[in-house]
């Protein structure tokens, strides 16, 4: 698959799931992760999506494949925090919400003056 077909396939997925197909969506991107394993927006896209629907493991899972492609995306670890959250560990979602507020904050620091946004953040 090539990487435009890739993203058009997360897209559709993508499109699926905000018009209320979500199981049609959580198939495109299993097509997609099984694809292309190192895809993040894939595997990212599938942890939000069945966070969305209450399946935590599956969640977890997909999540955890998410930040092992970008450890540092505050995106994924911040679905990292909400899953345990909804998982009933506050402790481990206190911990990556921590970590995602950090590495937000290097992100900020790291962009050069004037690359910010109205609201302040990169």
């Amino acid at each position: 698959m090539s990487p435009d077909e890739l993203q058009a396939l997360i897209e559709d997925a993508t499109f699926d799931y905000i018009s209320g197909d979500p199981e049609v969506a959580l198939e495109k991107l299993g097509r997609a992760t099984q694809a292309s394993p190192d895809s993040f927006e894939a595997w990212h896209a599938t942890a939000e999506i069945n966070l969305a629907l209450r399946r935590l493991d599956d969640a977890l899972a997909a999540g955890e494949r998410a930040l092992a492609l970008r450890p540092s995306d505050p995106l994924a670890i911040a679905t990292l925090s909400r899953t345990w959250m909804e998982r009933g560990d506050k402790a481990k979602a206190e911990h990556y919400g921590a970590q995602a507020r950090v590495q937000s904050w290097k992100d900020e620091l790291s962009s050069p003056p004037g690359q910010a946004d109205a609201g302040g953040l990169r």
